[in-house]
């Protein structure tokens, strides 16, 4: 039998006034406050402006996408953004069957976000 561990880990780097934070494992019921919390940290040392890069991500479920939708709220309460990039196909329905997509940005690459210019935070 193989031990199945729920660790989840961030990644994170700056670019120009934007924070990409890699998320690497699983998003479920265990793991989702381990993303939103650090992801909050983030956002309260200064860092409003923030993608999240799921490319490394296998899994997310509805308490993963409650995570997320936290993470913009508290961004935009800062004055900053939440973008998300290279999403799985998977976690691309959830966001499109809730309504989600239309909430925040999703670009293909991370690459897109970094090289594009900044964007005002929807409201």
């Amino acid at each position: 039998m193989t031990d199945v561990t729920h660790t989840l880990h961030l990644a994170v780097r700056h670019h120009s006034g934007l924070a990409v934070a890699t998320v690497i494992g699983d998003v479920d019921m265990r793991t989702a406050p381990t993303l939103r919390s650090g992801a909050l940290e983030i956002i309260q040392q200064g860092h409003p402006r923030l993608t999240l890069d799921m490319a490394e991500v296998g899994f997310c479920d509805s308490a993963g996408l409650s995570a997320i939708i936290g993470i913009w709220h508290a961004a935009q309460e800062a004055g900053g953004s939440l973008s998300l990039a290279a999403v799985p196909d998977r976690l691309m329905r959830m966001l499109r069957m809730t309504g989600v997509d239309s909430l925040l940005p999703v670009h293909a690459t991370v690459a897109d976000v970094t090289d594009s210019p900044p964007t005002s935070a929807k409201r």
